[in-house]
Parts: structure tokens; sequence; C-alpha cells
């Protein structure tokens, strides 16, 4: 049986960030993205994102625009045999304007509640699996969730509000550092 799986943040990690975007057109892989996907892949790992999406929360776009968005990182990433098997998304935000998606929430990334979902419905061991993301809030969440975690240093953490559940296993520069250091783990 296959339990272990990476998850991994979307924007910043798997894709440039773009701020609250839902335009399939705007979406651009970041350097060594399907190749570390790939590996992982091969490696054995079931893949996964988990992206908190407040723009829905604060009315930039309509939830509904998320799906073109995965289907199209679905069709970039299948070009290079990098498919994922899962997209886990938090629309809310507390502080958001539609009144509906601004509520407190347990899927909102420091909170577990996506990595747990995802472990839950596709028999993962968060122990035997990673979260890759490129804020402390993905850390903590992976951490949460029982996972081990990869911080990818890009400059987009910005408060480095330290806790307990906030310090990475690993920190790099990069998605294919981040995939060669689990990949050097498992074995």
């Amino acid at each position: 049986m296959n339990d272990r799986a990476v998850f991994f943040e979307k924007d910043g990690t798997l894709v440039e960030d773009v701020r609250h975007g839902a335009d399939p057109a705007k979406l651009k892989l970041l350097p060594g993205a399907t190749d570390a996907l790939s590996r992982l892949r091969e490696a054995g790992y079931r893949l996964f994102i988990v992206s908190n999406e407040p723009g829905v929360a604060r009315g930039k776009f309509r939830e509904e625009a998320l799906a073109p968005v995965v289907r199209r990182l679905e069709e970039l990433l299948a070009e290079e045999g990098a498919a994922f098997e899962g997209f886990y998304y938090c629309p809310h935000d507390p502080e958001g304007r539609v009144r509906a998606y601004a509520v407190p929430c347990r899927c909102r990334k420091p909170s577990p509640g996506l990595i747990e979902d995802a472990c839950r419905e596709h028999d993962i061991d968060p122990l035997r699996s990673w979260m890759v993301g490129d804020v402390l809030d993905d850390v903590e969440a992976g951490r949460r969730a029982g996972c081990r975690t990869v911080m990818i240093d890009n400059g987009h953490e910005t408060a480095w509000r330290r806790g307990p559940n906030r310090s990475p296993h690993l920190t790099v520069k990069n998605i294919a550092k981040a995939a060669e250091l689990i990949l050097l783990s498992a074995s």
C-alpha cells in the first residue's frame, strides 16, 4: 500500500505567486517544479496541493473560478508526468468581506484541516509524508498534521512569527532542492 505523500502549497512553491489570482492563463510553473514532482512520483510519493484561497472570501473571485485554475495546473503538470492526486483548498478568511466565507475554519493554514482531509480520504499516513511550502503557516499546518516539513525560503515569509510548530525540518531555496532532500531521506 502506498500511504506516503508530499503536500505542496500552490503559490510560490509550484507556480509563480499571483496575489489572489484565479486566471488560469497567468499560471506559470516555477523552474524545476515538474521535474521535482516527477521524481517524487516515480519514487512512490503521492502528490497533493493544499492551498489557502482567501481571494474568495475577500471578494476577488468566486469559488467557481478555481476549477479552471485546477484544470490548467493539471494540464501543465501532466505534460511532464507530474500529475497530482488531489487539490484541496480553503476559501475562508475571517477578515474577508463575503459573509459566507468570512468565518474561522479548520481548513485555513496554519490549521491542518486540508492535510488531514487528504490523508483521511486517500489513506495517507502523515508520519510518512511531507508538507512543502514557502511560509511558516504551511510549515505549521504540516507539523500539526504530523508531517515532516520543508520551507522554501524564497522571500515570501515576511512575519517570521516563530512558535513550536513553526520550525521546518528542512529549509531550501527551491522546489528542486526540496525534492532532492525528501528523496534522500527516503533512501
